[in-house]
């Protein structure tokens, strides 16, 4: 697996087709292998003829693993897929983000925009504004001795999603309590670059993808029916979704 380096931290990814580059960038707790190779979209998205790009973001998949959560800000997240365009000497791309992968997308289309053709919001609507995304319950729940130890609801689900990824449940506490910083309405309503915002309609976890919609001007809104956060990765309404949305960017 291909690596590069920004500044001191290796971040592992991948490189695959030719055409239009997308870069994706997976969600808390995920990987490029799970948020997009398994449900089929670095395949998919290269039959529709582009090059796919996909990092493991720091603290995940085959990337380094900072135990500091001030190695998380948001920003400096979003800095590592800036440094993966530059490694690729790629000036400009389609980026999409699921979940904390929006959040750190966002973040890009308001600070260099001129970096990308388009940004795609999956898994998060209102909440980039409103919600912090998992709270300290789930950083304790992946800190605990064993699944067992576990209460919480909400932390029993994303510890058992961590063990079934055999991810590094230390990493990912750090990474929680470090990301945690929301954009504000008025950075969003900034936004100038091609949105689209793409919400399972049972999602609890992002948020209104209608309410993010009226912030950022001009946003696409695309509703994922009958999905909740974790089963709309993978959903045939949100890649043909996307693939319009990319066909209409030439």
């Amino acid at each position: 697996m291909p690596s590069f380096h920004n500044g001191a931290v290796e971040i592992a990814y991948l490189d695959e087709g030719e055409g239009d580059p997308i870069v994706l960038v997976h969600g808390f707790a995920s990987s490029k292998n799970v948020n997009w190779i398994y449900p089929t979209w670095v395949s998919d998205l290269r039959k529709d003829g582009r090059r796919v790009i996909a990092l493991d973001n720091r603290g995940h998949g085959d990337s380094e693993k900072l135990y500091d959560a001030a190695e998380y800000e948001i920003a400096i997240m979003a800095s590592d897929v800036i440094a993966l365009l530059d490694h690729l000497a790629i000036e400009r791309a389609d980026i999409m983000g699921y979940s904390l992968g929006s959040r750190m997308t966002a973040i890009l289309a308001r600070e260099q925009p001129q970096r990308l053709r388009s940004a795609i919001l999956g898994g998060i609507g209102i909440g980039l504004i409103e919600g912090g995304g998992p709270g300290e319950n789930v950083a304790i729940a992946l800190e605990a001795p064993s699944l067992e130890d576990v209460t919480d609801p909400v932390g029993r689900t994303f510890r058992a999603f961590a063990e079934q990824t055999r991810s590094d449940r230390r990493a990912l506490a750090a990474c929680l309590r470090g990301s945690r910083r929301l954009m504000t309405s008025e950075e969003a309503a900034a936004i100038s670059v091609p949105v689209l915002i793409a919400v399972g309609t049972k999602d609890e976890i992002a948020g209104s993808a209608a309410a993010l919609g009226k912030i950022i001007p001009g946003a696409e809104v695309l509703d994922i029916p009958n999905r909740d956060h974790m089963r709309a990765v993978g959903d045939k309404v949100y890649k043909t979704g996307v693939t319009d949305f990319l066909s209409r960017r030439q």
